[in-house]
C-alpha cells in the first residue's frame, strides 16, 4: 500500500515539476530578430525612393505613375510582394536615370573645356589659317589650311604669314636686317654673297623687281618671297617692300588640309 502512495506521489511531482526544455525554448525566442514586415520594407522603399527624387534625380510624374500601380495593386487584393518588386525596380530606374545624367553632365562639360581650350590655343599660340592665291606654289596651295606658331623670330628659309592691308600673307623668308640681298637674271638668290640653296623652287626668275640690287634689309624688317617668283609681289618690289617684324603673325608649321598631303611646311 505504502508503494503504491509512493508511486502515486512521484508522479504527481513529475507531473508538477517545472519543465528545463521551456525556458531555454523561450531564451531562443526572444534572442532571435523579428524580420521587417512587409508594409516596412514598402514603407523603406518609398522614403528611398522620394529621398531620391527630392535630391531632383527624378520627377513629379514618375512619383505619381508609382503611387497609382501601388494603389491599384492593392485594391485588387495583391499581396505585398508584387510591391516590393515594382519599388524595388522604380528605385532602381531613378538611380540609373541619376548617374546617366551626371555622367553626360560631365562629358557635356569635359567638351565644352576642351572646345575652349582649342579656341583659346588657335587664337593665342596656333592660328589657323587658310592659302589663297598662288604666290606659295609649290610648297602651297590654293584652299591648304595650314597652322602657324606665333613669333617673330625667324630664320632663312621660314615659311612665314604676317598682316597687310588687313590681309594674311605667306611668304618665304630670304634675308633678316641688316643682310645684303642680291638677285641675278636668272633668279639665284644671294644673301651676303651667299647663293641660297632652295629646292622648292620650281622656276627661278627675277620677277617683279623694281629696288636696287644689291639691297640691304632695314633695321627691324625682313625681307620675304614667294616660292613662285614668276608672278609673287614681294619684298623685291616696292608695292610691298620689306616687312616690320611688330606685322608678323608667325612662322607656317604644319599643313592640316588637304589630308593626302598633312605634314609639316619646310
Amino acid at each position: 500500500m505504502s508503494e503504491d502512495m509512493n508511486e502515486e506521489v512521484s508522479r504527481e511531482d513529475e507531473e508538477h515539476a517545472p519543465s528545463a526544455e521551456a525556458p531555454e525554448a523561450e531564451s531562443v525566442r526572444e534572442g532571435e530578430e523579428e524580420a521587417p514586415s512587409m508594409e516596412e520594407r514598402i514603407a523603406a522603399l518609398e522614403a528611398e525612393l522620394a529621398r531620391e527624387r527630392r535630391e531632383g534625380k527624378g520627377d513629379a510624374s514618375d512619383a505619381q505613375t508609382l503611387e497609382a500601380e501601388l494603389a491599384q495593386e492593392l485594391h485588387k487584393g495583391k499581396n505585398d510582394a508584387p510591391s516590393i518588386e515594382i519599388l524595388e525596380a522604380e528605385l532602381g530606374r531613378v538611380r540609373h536615370k541619376r548617374n546617366y545624367l551626371k555622367a553626360l553632365k560631365s562629358t557635356v562639360f569635359s567638351l565644352i573645356i576642351v572646345a575652349a581650350a582649342a579656341v583659346l590655343v588657335a587664337m593665342l599660340v596656333l592660328p589657323v589659317l587658310q592659302i589663297t592665291g598662288a604666290s606659295m606654289t609649290n610648297t602651297l596651295q590654293d584652299r591648304d589650311i595650314v597652322v602657324a606658331l606665333r613669333g617673330t623670330d625667324f630664320k632663312t628659309g621660314d615659311v612665314v604669314a604676317f598682316y597687310y592691308n588687313n590681309n594674311i600673307l605667306v611668304k618665304r623668308v630670304i634675308a633678316n636686317e641688316g643682310q645684303w640681298v642680291n638677285i641675278t637674271e636668272d633668279g639665284t638668290v644671294y644673301v651676303d654673297n651667299v647663293a641660297l640653296d632652295e629646292p622648292y623652287i620650281n622656276d627661278k626668275a627675277l620677277g617683279d623687281c623694281n629696288i636696287q640690287l644689291p639691297y640691304q634689309v632695314p633695321e627691324g624688317k625682313v625681307f620675304v618671297m614667294g616660292d613662285h617668283r614668276s608672278t609673287s609681289v614681294d619684298s623685291r618690289s616696292t608695292a610691298l617692300g620689306c616687312i616690320s617684324k611688330e606685322m608678323f603673325l608667325g612662322r607656317i608649321l604644319f599643313r592640316v588640309w588637304p589630308l593626302n598631303a598633312l605634314g609639316p611646311i619646310g
